[in-house]
């Protein structure tokens, strides 16, 4: 069974339950079981495995569709982990 983690503790937005239209979304586009806890999800295949590129492919299109691509992104952390990150404040040039 192959299975794939992401790291999304520091996936809070207010006023919205982000992490299970974040699971709900990686299921309907894979297929697959999603499990998630408070500080991780779990995405566990048993015929073929999801690619660790397509699965960022996918948390990237969901950070885009829910427009917080401006404040989080999308890293590789260990062997199968990805970590949802907040973006650091910058300053806008104007």
């Amino acid at each position: 069974m192959a299975e794939l983690k992401v790291d999304i503790s520091e996936l809070k937005v207010e006023g919205g339950d982000v992490i299970k239209e974040l699971a709900d979304f990686i299921k309907e586009k894979t297929g697959v079981k999603v499990e998630t806890t408070t500080s991780e999800i779990v995405v566990k295949s048993d015929k073929e495995a999801i690619s660790k590129p397509y699965l960022r492919v996918l948390l990237r299109k969901f950070l885009h569709k829910t427009d917080l691509k401006d404040y989080f992104k999308v890293i590789g952390s260990k062997e199968n982990t990805f970590l949802v990150k907040e973006k650091k404040a910058t300053e806008e040039e104007g």
